[in-house]
């Protein structure tokens, strides 16, 4: 039956033990057989709606209807068993087991006390199929490709009976060809009855795909929509509360005459000796945005690592400003004036436990604005801790409220704002904008672009295609650690063409404009 509603969410109220009003009166219905999106800024409440729906959280107020009677969901396995699966944005896979394990892992099939392997494998291959997944199910779940493990998720719910999938920024780490698969594959289990809630910033990729879109504001719902309906800029509008302006006019660039960065034959293993980095030599300038793609794993992270001072071993050269960096600590490296934008905002971007203030002044504890050697100055902190939290926009209490307590595109702010804070002649930017909303990536693109035009050096590495077109002067594709492309002509390449050389299926054997000598 069309329109059939398969799952109601009533009046939900969710107050978490600090006061924070995560969700205030949020009503969402979900019909049969449709691509549902659910989109809003970082802290407006999508995530904590969906716990609520998979069980990790409970609601203060409100009621679940599913096909036509109230439930209480208690938790993920009571979520799973009422044919509600979620694909985290961070996969829950066990790397050293194959596909067949993970699929049917807490669900195998037994023979007497053991599993019975033939049959998990049979079950594996048999759904896999089903759903038209082309996928080895006796490959090792860490030998495959991100976009290869993101389907593993998917087939890991199905196989659990899912017929409402949630799944959180499910093209996040996928290059354009394995976004298009995705797209594919999530087409054909809409034709099969199944409901797929889609969480995502990308507005594109909403329109593409999604039938209604419900969006969300401060904890609130502003309404469902049916996306034919609606533009990109009336989304973002909704979502942030004020037009978001999602192109931006790239001033004529102004390269310096001096290389700010010189990388020469660098050659880094990981922890395991795996090569990750292999022979990669490249220049930097000041007044440019270096551009770096790649799908995740491909030396990406080890290369950022080692520019920053965080990876020490490693051959070839680095030199930044002319120093060798090679005995240089990471506070050396930071007072060459290099400022350093980590992939992991909670693991390495920001100390959670501590309060704003604090987080804002880590990198410059030093300096004698703000101390007098023994003693901080306290009223200076505060004076421009206060001055960068209203010009980074910060949506916080106070400069006191910890750092941890948050939205992620607010600790994000904090990152950017005590980074960009020190006037840096070189920005590394890793990942800058993953997994925050439209308005908070746009306020810092916007920033880096003013870095660069005023003749800041700056690299950017980024998962976010239309992050790297829009902000790059050259452009590198990073694959099992050599670049295998680099554009100087950036406006002129095309995301098939990029995919591509992300993939290693095209890679060029002569690369142009690498080295400025």
């Amino acid at each position: 039956m069309e329109n059939q509603v398969v799952l109601e969410m009533k009046h939900i109220m969710k107050i978490y033990g600090n006061g924070v009003v995560a969700n205030e009166d949020v009503s969402l219905d979900l019909r049969k057989g449709e691509i549902h999106a659910l989109l809003g800024e970082n802290g407006a409440g999508k995530s904590t709606l969906m716990k609520v729906l998979f069980g990790i959280e409970q609601p203060d107020q409100g009621e679940i209807v599913l096909k036509g009677t109230p439930v209480t969901i208690k938790s993920p396995q009571d979520a799973i068993s009422k044919g509600i699966g979620m694909v985290h944005q961070h996969f829950m896979l066990v790397p050293s087991l194959s596909v067949a394990d993970n699929i049917i892992l807490g669900v195998a099939p037994k023979k007497g006390i053991f599993i019975d392997t033939a049959k998990a494998v049979d079950a594996a291959q048999s759904i896999a199929r089903e759903y038209n997944f082309d996928i080895n199910v006796n490959d090792k779940v860490e030998e495959i490709p991100v976009g290869i493990k993101q389907k593993v998720e998917i087939l890991k719910a199905l196989y659990r009976g899912a017929e409402i999938l949630i799944l959180d920024e499910p093209t996040a780490v996928l290059t354009p060809q394995e976004t298009e698969e995705l797209f594919v594959q999530l087409l054909k289990l809409r034709e099969k009855g199944h409901t797929i809630i889609f969480i995502s910033h990308k507005l594109d990729e909403i329109k593409k795909i999604c039938d209604r879109a419900t969006i969300m504001r401060n904890g609130r719902s502003m309404g469902t929509y049916e996306v034919k309906d609606i533009t990109t800029q009336e989304m973002s509008r909704l979502m942030v509360g004020h037009e978001v302006s999602l192109t931006f006019d790239k001033n004529e660039q102004h390269l310096t005459d001096n290389i700010f960065m010189r990388v020469r034959n660098l050659t880094v293993h990981n922890s395991q000796g795996v090569l990750k980095v292999d022979d990669l030599s490249f220049d930097l300038k000041g007044g440019e945005v270096l551009g770096i793609a790649g799908v995740e794993g491909n030396g990406q992270t080890e290369l950022i690592d080692t520019l920053t001072g965080l990876n020490k071993k490693y051959h070839g050269t680095v030199q930044v400003m002319g120093k060798d960096i090679a005995n240089a600590s990471i506070d050396d490296i930071r007072s060459m004036e290099v400022a350093h934008i980590p992939e992991d905002r909670m693991a390495s971007g920001c100390a959670s436990t501590l309060s704003i203030k604090e987080n804002l002044f880590t990198n410059q504890y030093k300096n004698e604005k703000y101390s007098s050697g023994l003693m901080l100055k306290g009223k200076a902190m505060d004076q421009r801790s206060d001055e960068l939290i209203k010009e980074y926009l910060i949506k916080c209490k106070s400069r006191r409220q910890h750092v941890g307590m948050l939205s992620g595109g607010n600790i994000q702010k904090v990152i950017v704002a005590r980074e960009f804070s020190t006037n840096p002649k070189i920005i590394i930017a890793n990942q800058p904008t993953r997994g925050i909303d439209v308005g908070a990536a746009a306020f810092i693109r916007k920033r880096l672009l003013e870095f660069r035009d005023a003749g800041c050096a700056v690299i950017l590495v980024s998962a976010d295609l239309t992050e790297i077109f829009s902000l790059s002067d050259r452009l590198a594709v990073m694959y099992k650690g050599k670049f295998a492309g680099f554009f100087t002509d950036v406006a002129n390449v095309s995301e098939d063409e990029l995919g591509e050389h992300m993939l290693g299926i095209k890679k060029d054997e002569r690369l142009e404009g690498v080295l400025y000598e």
